[in-house]
């Protein structure tokens, strides 16, 4: 899967970015293939005030289906609605997605713990008995 990310700085003037970004949502919404649209909306951060503001993401099933989504006269449209923003407020990103399903990765207590299993591992590995000699 690939996901094609839209990412907003603070904007300067708020009431403005929201009604450019309600109309290039509204093309957004037009634009084939998208199989599924995210919004992340950044409420602060750990390290003061945050640089970004929201995240639009949208998801394609291949490099393809996003390349014609983004070239079609509709994807064309919300490309230049873009513009209507500060030069710089925006940063466009693809990316590739993974994903894994259920599970969970078992965590060590300790890292002097975690080098001694790699270590028991690795001595198993290289044993004759272990390779079935």
């Amino acid at each position: 899967m690939i996901k094609f990310m839209i990412v907003f700085d603070q904007p300067e003037d708020p009431e403005n970015f929201e009604n450019v970004y309600q109309d290039f949502l509204a093309l957004v919404e037009r634009m084939p293939h998208i199989l599924r649209r995210q919004v992340v909306h950044i409420t602060g951060s750990p390290q003061g005030a945050p640089r970004f503001y929201r995240i639009l993401e949208l998801y394609f099933e291949s490099t393809d289906a996003q390349q014609s989504a983004l070239m079609s006269a509709i994807g064309q449209e919300a490309g230049q609605e873009l513009s209507r923003l500060p030069q710089g407020a925006v940063q466009l990103l693809f990316a590739d997605v993974y994903e894994e399903a259920g599970g969970s990765t078992a965590l060590s207590t300790s890292p002097a713990e975690e080098t001694e299993e790699a270590r028991d591992t690795e001595a198993e590995a290289e044993s004759p008995a272990k390779q079935g000699f």
